[in-house]
This record gives structure tokens, C-alpha cells and sequence, in this order.
């Protein structure tokens, strides 16, 4: 693919948008735009589920604005982001992100294999075509004439259903391995098929993403938890490897010889993946918030527990059950805290659920539940964590209770100064020592 050229224009004829199926906040920063003599694009996602006749979760927007122009307009933004400036413009409940148009580095041309190499220059349209990830999410949407613009062939690719990285697949890869997560990402939710040479190089360099910030491939892998095409993601990531640059604790288990009798590990990580699957389409369709994320990875980590601790078959009390604990905490420190960069609240919640999991097991079996056990504060959760597991191993649904949904409050912006900590509550108000003549020093009377 050429940096520079003429790209396909498909008129309002020939696709299947219209502006209607668009955001109304999003409609109005395209709006505002224009009126100001900037150009304004939907961009990515969103052209590519509108297309596909999905509803898209984001409405991203490119413009030729710079940054500072952008803040000028809308007064409800603010700007965010290092290696490239963007503003989020806020609305109620939700957030945009306006982008200016960035140019296609020459780390991405023909410079130093460097992986995320700095890029911060602005660019034209099909240069900032030119450096996204994939031929799909490189599609721009203009309102003016209600035209989609493509210059590498998203069209095409959306048509035959296929995944493709931009350009040169091996060094896209090299410049930012994330690019592979996606690409397997979008193949799992939309049921596409990855491109031959994309995968080849997937496959090639998959040891490339363990030189990304941990918090990074974190931040990516829970958006595939909570995707409903979990059990999809962890057949490719398996195939490509990728799994284990994630979880390289389960390189010795999912690749060790098993008894005939045994569910192997690899079935039992996709059974657990089934549940959480439909654990997370009830979420969405009853519009409530799913499982936490700390629940979701312990039970992603229970084939492996199984492997290396045996651990549903455990039949520990009292100090063995505690020093059983301390090992288990000391291997997830170990094998998956610092790889994910979790916090020490989720590897402690982590720790409660997979070391309580057996004794709620032979309460199960036993069909009775202690009033002691029931008395405890993580009675609840272990108990649906217990109830879930053993889904995965019958295959008969557990019971579900989400939380109701709450209005997500944005980092620093909260909807009115009554929500800062500390506000919105009444005060007990405290007469100073002095302040009675009557009652004299401290309350005493004189």
C-alpha cells in the first residue's frame, strides 16, 4: 500500500449509512466542525459497525483541528493522552474523543525497528488512513456529503469478511504488538477470517507483545473478557500463542501430557470461557454491569490452580488452609501480578476466591452451608464463584444477580460538585470550646 493516492469514494448510494444511525452528540461535533471550517470525520469503529449494521459502543471523530482549536469549541472537553494529544468532549454519560488527522511516521516507513516508536506530527487524511491498525477501522465518514472514504481497501476487506493489518504486517507488528490483539480481537467478535499473510506474522513475532507495558496488554485483554466472544478470542490466541505471552504460567500445564481420564486443561479453559460468555451477554442484555474483572481472571485461572496445586480436590483447614493461601498469593505475585501490573486489592481478591473455592465445593456436594461460612464477608462472592465453576464442569447454568448499572463518573469530572468525597452530606456542626457563655470552658458550667 502507497502512503499517498486516490482513494474509493463510495457515494450514499452505495452504503448503507445514514445520519440518523448516528449519535446525536457525535452529529453535533461533526456539526461544530464544519461550521467552523474544519473538516470532521467519523472515523474507525463506528464506520465499521454502521457499515456492518451493528450499533456502535464508541463514535470516534478525526478533524484537521489541532488540539487547541478543538478545546476552543467545545468548552466541555479536555485534553489527554502523551504520545499523541486528544480531547474528549463530555456529554451527559458519555465522552467523545476528537483526534487531530497524525501523519504516518517514518519509524513506520523504512526507520529503526523501535517498538512504539514516538509520533507526534499531524497529518492529512490518508496518512492518518495510512498508520491504523487495521484495513477495517481505517474507514472515514464524511457528513457533508454523506460519503465513506477509503484508502487501503476496508471496504473490500468488510465485504469479504477478512482481517488485515495496514501495510507491511511484520513491522507494524514490530512498531506496536498490541496490533496483533486487535486483530484477533475483531476476528473473534465479528467472525471474520485473518488474513493469510497478517497471521503468518501474528504467529511469527507473538513474543514481541511481552515488550509492551504490562497495564497495556491488561487493559486490552480485559475489553476481550467482557466481550461475549471470549471462547472465539481464546481459540486464536491459543493458535497463535498469544495466549501464553499473556499467561505464561499455563505454558507447563496446557502443554504437558494428561491422563486419559482427565479433562484436559485446554477444554477446561474453554468451558470457563463459555460461562463468562454468558455471564456477559446477560449483563448487556439486562443492562447491568457484569462481573469485576479480578472474579472473571480467577476463574480463567482455575485449569491452572488445578495443575499446579491440585486444587479442587484440596481438603485443608485452619493453619494449612492459611499457609495454602500465603503459596497461592506468593505464585500469582510471581507468575501473573507483575506481568499484568494488577493491583494488590485484585491479586487479594484473586487469592480469597481460588482458595475458598474447595471447601465450598464439599458444601455444595454436601448440600449443607454452615452458618459460620455463611456470616462471612466474601460469602457471597465465593459462593457464585463456586456455583460458576461447577456450570463450567456440568454444563448447567448457575444462578445470576448483577448489581443494578451505575452512571460511570469520568476521571477528574463529576457531574455536580455534590459527588466530591467529602460533599453532599450534612455535617455534624460543632460549637467551638468557647461559644456558650452559659455552659463556660468546654461545655463546664462557670
Amino acid at each position: 500500500m502507497t502512503i499517498s493516492g486516490e482513494p474509493l469514494i463510495v457515494t450514499a448510494d452505495d452504503h448503507p449509512i445514514r445520519q440518523q444511525m448516528i449519535d446525536k452528540d457525535a452529529m453535533k461535533v461533526l456539526r461544530t466542525l464544519r461550521d467552523n471550517g474544519f473538516a470532521g470525520f467519523l472515523v474507525g469503529g463506528g464506520v465499521r459497525d454502521l457499515y456492518l449494521g451493528k450499533t456502535p459502543k464508541d463514535f470516534d471523530i478525526s478533524t484537521d483541528a489541532r488540539p487547541g482549536q478543538i478545546r476552543k469549541l467545545f468548552r466541555n472537553s479536555r485534553t489527554i493522552g502523551r504520545r499523541f494529544r486528544l480531547v474528549q468532549v463530555f456529554f451527559h454519560g458519555k465522552e467523545l474523543e476528537v483526534s487531530t488527522l497524525r501523519s504516518l511516521s517514518e519509524h513506520d516507513l523504512d526507520g529503526p525497528a523501535a517498538v512504539l516508536a514516538p509520533n507526534n506530527t499531524f497529518g492529512s487524511l490518508d496518512e492518518d488512513a495510512q498508520r491504523r491498525d487495521l484495513t477495517i477501522n481505517s474507514l472515514f465518514y464524511e457528513i457533508e456529503h454523506n460519503t465513506i472514504i477509503d484508502y487501503v481497501d476496508g471496504i473490500r476487506d468488510l465485504d469479504h469478511s477478512i482481517i488485515r493489518i495496514v501495510g507491511e504486517p511484520e513491522l507494524r507488528i514490530t512498531h506496536d504488538p498490541v496490533r496483533m490483539l486487535r486483530a484477533i480481537r475483531h476476528a473473534a467478535r465479528l467472525n471474520f477470517t485473518i488474513e493469510k499473510e497478517t497471521w503468518h506474522s501474528i504467529c511469527k513475532n507473538h513474543q514481541k507483545l511481552t515488550l509492551c507495558p504490562p497495564s497495556r496488554i491488561r487493559d486490552e485483554f480485559f475489553k476481550d473478557v467482557h466481550s461475549t466472544a471470549l471462547c472465539e478470542w481464546l481459540e486464536l490466541a491459543l493458535d497463535s500463542e498469544l495466549f501464553f505471552d499473556i499467561f505464561s504460567l499455563y505454558k507447563k500445564p496446557l502443554r504437558q501430557k494428561e491422563a486419559d481420564n482427565e479433562l484436559p486443561y485446554r477444554q477446561q479453559l474453554k468451558n470457563i470461557a463459555k460461562v463468562i460468555d454468558r455471564t456477559a451477554t446477560l449483563a448487556k442484555e439486562s443492562g447491568k454491569h457484569g462481573l469485576h474483572n479480578d472474579f472473571l481472571l480467577a476463574l480463567l485461572l482455575i485449569p491452572w490452580a488445578n495443575a499446579r496445586f491440585d486444587l479442587v480436590n484440596q481438603q485443608l483447614k485452619g493453619a494449612a488452609a492459611f499457609k495454602f493461601s500465603k503459596i497461592l498469593r506468593e505464585h500469582l505475585d510471581t507468575d501473573i501480578g507483575a506481568q499484568l501490573n494488577l493491583r494488590r486489592s485484585i491479586r487479594q481478591e484473586m487469592v480469597t476466591l481460588l482458595s475458598n473455592l474447595p471447601q465450598f465445593i464439599r458444601h455444595k456436594n454436601s448440600g449443607s452451608q454452615p452458618k459460620w461460612l455463611r456470616k462471612k464477608s466474601y460469602y457471597k462472592s465465593c459462593a457464585l464463584f463456586c456455583d460458576l465453576y461447577l456450570e463450567s464442569v456440568t454444563g448447567d447454568p448457575a444462578e445470576l444477580d448483577f448489581p443494578p448499572a451505575q452512571s460511570l463518573k469520568q476521571d477528574g469530572h463529576r457531574k455536580n460538585p455534590s459527588q466530591a468525597k467529602g460533599r453532599g452530606r450534612r455535617r455534624k456542626r460543632y460549637k467551638p470550646a468557647f461559644s456558650s457563655r452559659k455552659k463556660g470552658v468546654f461545655g463546664f458550667k462557670k
